[in-house]
């Protein structure tokens, strides 16, 4: 006589094979995954506060250089690094009238500047970390001029102060806007480090409900050994959407190669984007955001 299993019995066995596959399957870094972004959307919060609600919000280092070291001044790009500057003349402290930033789209934004020691300061003290082995590079004279920067909303041509500097015909550059946003980092805890997948950049669709973001991982996708596949998640505020990167590895045992390549995921907004920042989910660093072509 065939025995009948219980309904309920039946119901129980099926969702438990169901949640072992999502335990295989799923990330198992969401929850501090949705931590972490919801904190950096805090502090982004305090940083646009303290900013006065800026409209330009850089993406990368503020101090650059154009041209390229000469062989005699290769030490150099280490002691810019670490902020080992110095000026062989005085600076001048003036506040130089308000500058302009201007987008492709034709959008642009007024906003006050910096002078030309304060500048060369901020380079000296943005720097990674001390040198003490650096000899300090020697900076002769400044101009103000314009270049082009990587912001939140793409590339836009932005004021920058030249600095000219001793024995080179490279020249250093420092953003000379003085209101940006700009959020605290967490101190790096190697005990406690963040997790999750940092985005690279974001590319915007027309109706501005869809971001495509960029990163580095897996080569393969996840039907393959070694491979991974990628949904990508969206924690927003009224300021800022934070991209979450959710993973799904193969689990097979397999002999996988420390390789990377470009792989992107795909995020769906409850609300165009508008001027909100894209923020990466590690620091909560803002990335660029391209129209989708």
């Amino acid at each position: 006589m065939r025995r009948r299993v219980p309904a309920a019995l039946g119901s129980v066995g099926l969702v438990a094979v169901l949640v072992g596959c999502a335990i295989v399957g799923g990330d198992p870094n969401a929850p501090r995954l949705q931590a972490q972004a919801e904190a950096a959307l805090a502090r982004w919060a305090d940083a646009v506060a303290g900013s006065g609600g800026a409209a330009f919000v850089p993406v990368g280092e503020l101090t650059g250089q154009i041209g390229d070291w000469e062989a005699a001044n290769g030490d150099n790009k280490l002691a810019l690094m670490s902020g080992a500057v110095e000026a062989a003349t005085a600076l001048s402290a003036e506040v130089p009238p308000d500058g302009q930033v201007r987008w492709p789209n034709g959008t642009t934004a007024t906003l006050p500047l910096i002078s030309a020691a304060q500048a060369l300061e901020d380079i000296r003290t943005g720097g990674a970390q001390p040198c003490s082995e650096c000899r300090p590079i020697r900076v002769t004279g400044a101009r103000l001029t314009s270049g082009a920067f990587e912001t939140s909303r793409g590339q836009a041509t932005v004021p920058v102060w030249a600095f000219t500097i001793e024995g080179s015909a490279v020249q250093i550059t420092r953003v000379a806007i003085a209101s940006r946003v700009a959020p605290s980092i967490p101190p790096w805890d190697p005990e406690h480090a963040p997790v999750g997948i940092s985005v690279d950049r974001a590319a915007l669709s027309s109706d501005g409900l869809t971001l495509t973001v960029s990163f580095v991982g897996a080569p393969n996708p996840a039907s393959e050994p070694c491979g991974e596949d990628y949904t990508g998640r969206a924690v927003e505020s009224d300021l800022a959407v934070v991209a979450i990167v959710l993973v799904q590895r193969n689990l097979t045992p397999a002999g996988c190669a420390a390789v990377g390549a470009l792989r992107t995921a795909v995020l769906h907004l409850a609300k165009p984007l508008g001027e909100r920042a894209v923020l990466e989910v590690q620091e909560g660093r803002p990335v660029a955001v391209t129209p989708e072509s």
